[in-house]
């Protein structure tokens, strides 16, 4: 079935297991995935991806780049897996949420027409040059940080997508969720800090703050917005992000 409208996937696959079905599959981007995502956790529903977007960032931290034969292969020869999910103020999300620069890049990405890396890319520089870090105190229960920083993702696989990986040696399915704090640095470090993403090696950066925990509360200044496997929201001054431990079946590929 074809969406018709915003969250109105969210509607079909609700209906899909209240129907009973053991498999439904959610082609499209990580916007789309989420949606069909979130009424499948905590059911017996087995989450199927033909991932078609942008990044593609749970597929490819699940084994699937895009809607391929691959991907089509899995859907009838692959296997189950039982992953995490996580909640930003109660609000689902599979993949990746941020505060901060990557969530003013999700908003102004959101508006545009065109898909794809390079004008994320672009985006993402002409952003960066106005954008000015925030003050963010982060606590995971036993310690607390402050940190000035441009942005704050809490990860619960690896990468964005396109292989920008946020978070290296982030898994889907261990109980953890891992933030990401990157400081306001310079030109030259910020340049550096990209190819990181690319090079597996972005939290070995001295401006990187590394947490993992089940459950961190970030307090910005301001109210502001995040994004939510790419979905922007405004929030307040406040964001508690709780891990969803093996609370989502997804299919993978059989050598996953």
């Amino acid at each position: 079935m074809q969406t018709e409208r915003p969250r109105h996937a969210i509607e079909l696959a609700r209906q899909a297991v209240d129907d009973g079905c053991n498999l439904v599959v959610a082609a499209g981007g990580d916007g789309m995935i989420n949606e069909v995502a979130q009424s499948l956790v905590g059911s017996d529903c087995v989450l199927g991806l033909l991932p078609h977007g942008s990044g593609n960032g749970l597929g490819r931290n699940l084994g699937l780049r895009s809607a391929d034969a691959r991907a089509f292969h899995t859907l009838l020869a692959g296997r189950q897996r039982i992953i995490d999910t996580a909640t930003a103020n109660g609000i689902p999300f599979f993949n990746v949420m941020g505060a901060g620069l990557d969530a003013e890049v999700s908003r102004r990405f959101n508006r545009i027409r065109s898909r794809g890396l390079v004008p994320y890319f672009w985006i993402g520089v002409r952003t960066w040059i106005r954008h000015r870090p925030e003050s963010f105190t982060i606590s995971t229960g036993t310690a607390t940080v402050a940190v000035e920083a441009t942005l704050v993702a809490v990860a619960n696989g690896e990468q964005y997508g396109g292989g920008a990986r946020i978070a290296p040696g982030a898994k889907v399915d261990d109980g953890q969720l891992d933030l990401i704090a990157v400081k306001h640095t310079g030109v030259l470090r910020s340049v550096l800090l990209v190819t990181r993403l690319f090079r597996h090696s972005f939290d070995q950066s001295a401006a990187i703050v590394h947490l993992r925990g089940e459950r961190f509360l970030i307090r910005r200044t301001a109210p502001a917005c995040i994004h939510t496997d790419g979905e922007v929201h405004e929030t307040g001054t406040d964001i508690d992000v709780v891990a969803r431990p093996g609370s989502l079946r997804v299919m993978v590929p059989s050598e996953w």
